[in-house]
Order: structure tokens, then sequence, then C-alpha cells
């Protein structure tokens, strides 16, 4: 893998992970980079640092700040589990991330991807990183057609992996693939200017690999959404633990299923929920929020009301400090306008 090795050291591309990576940064990275790309994860990244520039300033930060740095990157259980594994490196390692897999592979959040990068860019030690761009390249490469996902071809991309790493410098053939994945051999492949097109086996059937399972279908939900003001305070609602939205703020909704409600039924409903009556100020534009597997439908409404009410599980925040608290990306956008 000679050839790869020196197209990723003539190629790749800059990111401020890149620069002195050590074992903390490529834990945040690798974390932020999943299911995002790189030049959306560059801002965000360099705020992370800033702000908790290594393991105890992490660990000691409040968990809502966490959150609110994640805000905008979706799948926040990964920021939770940022927050808990850096709380769990400093009561069981002494705030030093441990170098063995074993120990690495006991804290909160981390798998056998993450666990392997870390290990390699951060330690500098063979151990191969598989994440979808590699098993991709993989795949190809070794013209495995079987379907990836199952659990014994998945240990057999592993061991292509490993087997394939540079003896002397095992670190830059395990970044080269993943690279090799995200520029070269991407699902629609530029097989022309791969470095290892010469001893690719699949080369013919590329966009036919890898073979994997189906997607699941997107689940489509319609919601009314309430901006709900009372002498410049609005309603809104914590995320509960152990939910998707846990730790994030919302406006409150209704699910309102395949139909669009008219003005009168949301009224109704709004009456029903928080026992107060309410005028309406706008009607706001359509938003959509993809999150999992749903993608949400968004159409808010601005209400105000003349008398506060509390109500259990909702909190009245001041207008003016609701960008403090971190919001569901789809909420958020709401917020904004």
């Amino acid at each position: 893998m000679r050839e790869l090795n020196k197209w990723f050291l003539e190629n790749r591309r800059e990111f401020p992970w890149r620069v002195d990576p050590t074992p903390y940064k490529v834990w945040i990275s690798e974390v932020m980079l999943q299911q995002t790309r790189a030049s959306v994860v560059i801002p965000y990244f360099e705020k992370w640092m800033a702000l908790f520039p290594e393991v105890l300033a992490l660990a000691d930060a409040p968990i809502e700040r966490v959150i609110k740095t994640w805000e905008g990157l979706g799948y926040y259980s990964r920021a939770r589990n940022l927050h808990a594994g850096a709380k769990q490196i400093v009561a069981e390692f002494r705030g030093e991330i441990p170098s063995r897999r074993e120990e690495l592979m006991s804290i909160r959040g981390l798998g056998p991807y993450t666990v392997g990068a870390i290990l390699s860019f951060g330690f500098k030690k063979r151990a191969a990183a598989v994440d979808g761009n590699v098993t991709r390249v993989l795949a190809r490469y070794f013209s495995v057609e079987e379907n990836v996902c199952k659990q014994a071809v998945k240990r057999k991309i592993e061991g292509h992996a490993e087997a394939v790493l540079d003896k002397s410098e095992p670190w830059i053939t395990a970044e080269a693939l993943i690279e090799l994945g995200a520029t070269i051999c991407t699902p629609k492949p530029r097989c022309e200017a791969c470095p290892l097109e010469k001893g690719c086996l699949g080369k013919e059937r590329a966009e036919l690999l890898p073979i994997k399972n189906e997607e699941k279908k997107t689940i489509l939900l319609k919601r009314a959404v309430i901006w709900l003001e009372v002498e410049g305070k609005v309603l809104v609602k914590k995320g509960e633990k152990g939910k998707v939205m846990a730790d994030l703020y919302e406006f409150p909704y209704f699910e309102m299923g395949q139909d669009v409600w008219v003005l009168r039924k949301i009224e109704r409903e709004m009456a029903g929920l928080f026992g107060m009556q309410a005028e309406l100020v706008e009607k706001l534009p359509r938003l959509v929020h993809t999150f999992t597997r749903y993608k949400a439908e968004l159409y808010p409404f601005r209400f105000e009301a003349k008398r506060l009410r509390e109500m259990e599980g909702y909190q009245w925040v001041d207008r003016n400090k609701l960008e403090e608290l971190p919001f569901s990306s789809g909420h958020r956008r709401l917020l904004a306008l």
C-alpha cells in the first residue's frame, strides 16, 4: 500500500484536527465527523477546542453548555456520551485517555471505529479504523460480494484493513483509506484518479459495491408548533432523559397526523392543553426538520396571551435569553425567524 500512503501525503486535505493529532483531538473530531461533512465540522471543532481544550475541561463543564456547543451537529446523544466519557476518564484514568484497546472500549460512547482511530492517529499504534468509507474502499478493492452489514463480513473487512497497514507507519495507511473513501472511492467512484486502481478486484462493479441492507423508510411527521408569548416570556419544554431530544429545548407542538389542521382546531387544542386563551399574531413559514428516520414538517404559529400560567413540564423563558439555550435544529430555525 505504499502507493496509497504516497498519494495521501501528497493529496490529503488540511484540517485542524490533523495538526498535532493528540488522542483527545482525535476522539472529539472523529465523533463530530460521524455522518457529517468535514467542512461542516471545522468551525464546531475549533469552537469546542477553545471551550474544552482537554478532558478535564470537558468533564467539568455543565451538560447544557456542552449541548449548546454541539447545537447544529445533530445526534445529541454523541455530545452527552462525550461529556459522560470525559467524566469517566477523569474518575477512572486520572484524566488521561488510555492507550490500551480494552480500556478505551470501556469508555462510554466509544465503539470499535473510534477506538481504532484514537489508537492509530492519536497514539501512532498499529490499529485499523474501519468506518463506512473504509468499508466501501476495501469491499471494492477485494471484491467482497457479501452483505457488509453482517458481523462475519464486518470481521472480514476488518481483517483486510489490518492486513494492508504499512509496517513502519501504519497510521498513515489507516487515515489514507478514510481519505480515499471520502474523496475518490465515493458512492460514485472516480477510478481513474485512484492510486489503487491497478490492483482493485472490484473495479468493474464498483458502483454495485458494497452490498448493504436496504435503508429504512423515512417516516413523515406533521407538527403544529406554538410560539406562545406572555409579557416577553416564551413557553418552552426541555427534552426528557432517554428521549431522542433529551436536554434540548423545543416549543410546544401538536402531532397533526396526515392532515394540516385549520387554525380553529389548533386554538381548541391549545385551550385544552394550556387552559388559557391566546390570540394569533402571525402564521410563520413552514420548516422541515429531519432527525434519525423522521422527516418532520413544522407549521409554526405565533400567539400572545395576557396572563402567564405555570404548566407542569413546561417553563417560561425571557425572550432575550432563548438564544442561550440549546434547541433542536428545527426549533432553533424557528427561533431564528
